[in-house]
């Protein structure tokens, strides 16, 4: 087997593959080359390992895409795919957003063992979520609830959920789509956008490839 012309990295989490596989696929159809063309580098990224607290305590977004950039830099991968919502405002200088394709469903879904919508949760309840957005929206609908701080990738917030960490959480339904867990939203909350807003670059389909200059 010939080695691969280009090395994609991403995060090691089941989503990140997911969606830098959809991205992969594009990729060889668009330029007519087998998927073998595209290999897929998995890079464990500060967000990831950082566990205890908020992102904003521990320095902010640019944890998820410091050691992609860095393998970048090192000619370790030749482009990387990143859920746009992850970047930094400011790129590191020598890195571009080289594309973005069109985003999937944007909204939130509810999710919870107790509850098909965050109206029915009794007072005193807890969401989990270790979004700011989603704590301030979910106590301005409820402030009967408690919100507390709820980290991990997708697997693992579903499996905090039914450990009882918390009662409820809300997750990217885009994301879910694309795990096939869509099943795990409670579908009557999952239409209640006007309330409940998504993130403004939430799951722009997939992750903005980033590239060298």
């Amino acid at each position: 087997m010939s080695a691969p012309l280009f090395r994609i990295g991403a995060r090691g989490s089941k989503l990140s593959l997911a969606q830098t596989g959809q991205t992969r696929a594009r990729l060889a159809a668009k330029l007519g080359l087998s998927e073998d063309a595209f290999e897929i580098v998995p890079i464990v990224t500060s967000g990831d390992r950082i566990q205890d607290r908020t992102l904003i305590e521990a320095g902010g977004k640019g944890l998820f895409t410091k050691e992609l950039d860095e393998a970048l830099f090192d000619g370790r991968i030749d482009l990387a795919v990143h859920s746009l919502k992850d970047l930094p405002t400011r790129l590191p200088d020598g890195i571009v957003l080289a594309c973005v394709p069109e985003r999937e469903d944007p909204r939130d879904a509810f999710v919870s063992l107790k509850a098909k919508t965050l109206a029915e949760l009794p007072a005193g309840a807890t969401v989990g979520t270790a979004s700011l957005r989603r704590q301030a929206q979910v106590l301005f609908a409820r402030r009967d609830l408690k919100v507390s701080v709820l980290r991990g990738n997708v697997d693992t917030r579903l499996a905090k959920l039914e450990s009882g960490d918390a009662d409820a959480t809300f997750l990217a339904l885009a994301g879910l789509k694309r795990m096939g867990l869509e099943g795990r939203a409670q579908a009557r909350s999952i239409r209640k956008t006007r309330r409940l807003q998504p993130a403004k670059e939430q799951l722009r389909l997939p992750r903005a490839p980033m590239t060298r200059a």
